[in-house]
């Protein structure tokens, strides 16, 4: 076995080893250029710039197709937060609402400041249609 094979296997497993210590599949693409390397290296042991060249190439080549490919597998779905996970959910009014002045609702054992664009009276379901810091706005519940 020609030299080269075995320095170009030692490179593919270096970097490898760097793959697997941190997985961004980022070093997949050197990896596959330093094996594609030492291929060629059998069967053309002298020929150091082809070696080179279809390393490059290959590394080159893989680049953006592993990064795509890594965006894809490690994109986490979107989580709500609490106060996302209001819009939409139904609460109670404890203090009537007064489009100018405001009111209270109480959503989940909690009571928040509420505004509406209409009056509300008390002990009326209402829905949550926005959240803006401390403030819940809300439309009454049909």
């Amino acid at each position: 076995m020609p030299t080269m094979f075995w320095i170009w296997l030692a490179i593919a497993a270096v970097f490898l080893i760097i793959e697997l210590a941190t997985p961004t599949l980022l070093f997949v693409s050197f990896f596959a250029g330093a094996v594609v390397a030492a291929l060629y290296a059998l069967g053309s042991p002298e020929g150091y710039y082809w070696q080179m060249g279809l390393f490059l190439i290959v590394s080159v080549v893989l680049l953006p197709v592993m990064r795509k490919l890594a965006k894809r597998i490690t994109r986490e779905p979107g989580q709500s937060t609490n106060v996302d996970r209001m819009i939409g959910q139904e609460a109670l009014v404890v203090k009537a609402i007064d489009p100018e002045n405001g009111g209270q609702v109480r959503f989940e054992g909690e009571i928040w400041v509420a505004t509406a664009d209409e009056a509300i009276p008390e002990h009326t379901r209402v829905m949550i249609t926005s959240v803006s810091g401390v403030k819940v706005r809300v439309t009454r519940k049909e």
